[in-house]
């Protein structure tokens, strides 16, 4: 039973770290991206508040009872307040990981339509070319052999020009086009859940932001308090034991204490009887 239970606390302890430990590592880089500036004191001083708040938590459970009414409302207070900050580090370190891969999409995506309509006229602009060459070479007579042969000396060079500049668009969008379905990997999940429920695809993410940040760090807490529940009962189990053993104990020595009390009574009954008959000792 012991070995169980001991067993199963070092369970809830692992589980309390990991959960706490990755809720302690989103906040603090959340934050650090909010203050960029100095990032680095933000991490220092963001990784000491979640360290701590774990401390006081545990605090406030063992000793709820024994401390005074002044320091349990503040380190109340001030695990709460910690609470938000962690979540509000969350919410920023995702955030920060939702825009990032937008905005590169969104980039991407403007690009590319930019590049199809440049596309577009591109191929106006030599269907153009090749049709006013046309109408210039018919206007001449059959005749003007080298006058023809001129004239499209000079429209070929730029006809060429725009067929290279084509193909380095059309380059260009092949490139994008893959870039977009590997950018679209990390976004596809979010556009299908918008147009699933027929709304835009920010409105999606941070709702489930917000699922996240009202469990992660609360369930933190949450498991560092059963952590603690399964260490007080670990202790209770042990103390409990240890209690039977004397209790086992006891009315062994009360037999044995009981039996020397009878022999005492019966010796002196025997000298009673001896003295009443005259005898000595």
């Amino acid at each position: 039973m012991l070995e169980g239970v001991k067993n199963f606390s070092s369970l809830v302890g692992l589980s309390a770290l990991l959960v706490a430990g990755s809720a302690a590592f989103f906040s603090v880089f959340g934050l650090s991206k909010l203050f960029s500036g100095a990032a680095l004191s933000v991490i220092i001083m963001a990784g000491s508040l979640e360290f701590t708040k774990l401390v006081a938590a545990s605090f406030l459970y063992q000793f709820w009872y024994t401390m005074s009414r002044l320091l349990k409302i503040y380190l109340t207070t001030g695990v709460v307040v910690l609470v938000v900050i962690t979540s509000a580090g969350i919410f920023g370190y995702l955030s920060n990981a939702y825009q990032g891969a937008t905005i590169n999409f969104e980039k991407q995506s403007t690009e590319l339509l930019a590049l199809e309509d440049r596309l577009e006229q591109l191929e106006e602009d030599k269907d153009f070319l090749k049709e006013e060459l046309e109408l210039q070479v018919q206007s001449l007579p059959e005749n003007y052999i080298t006058a023809k042969r001129k004239l499209r000396e000079d429209y070929n060079p730029r006809i060429n020009s725009v067929n290279d500049e084509i193909l380095q668009v059309k380059t260009r969008v092949s490139d994008l086009e893959i870039s977009l379905i590997e950018t679209g990997v990390d976004v596809g999940p979010a556009i299908f859940l918008a147009k699933a429920f027929d709304t835009d695809v920010d409105t999606v993410v941070k709702f489930f932001i917000f699922i996240l940040i009202f469990v992660f760090d609360p369930m933190a807490l949450a498991m560092v308090l059963a952590w603690n529940t399964t260490l007080g009962r670990k202790s209770f189990e042990v103390y409990g034991e240890n209690k039977i053993e004397v209790v086992e104990e006891k009315p062994k020595k009360i037999k044995k204490e009981k039996k020397i009390n009878v022999s005492k009574v019966e010796e002196i009954v025997n000298k009673v009887k001896r003295i009443g008959r005259g005898g000595r000792e």
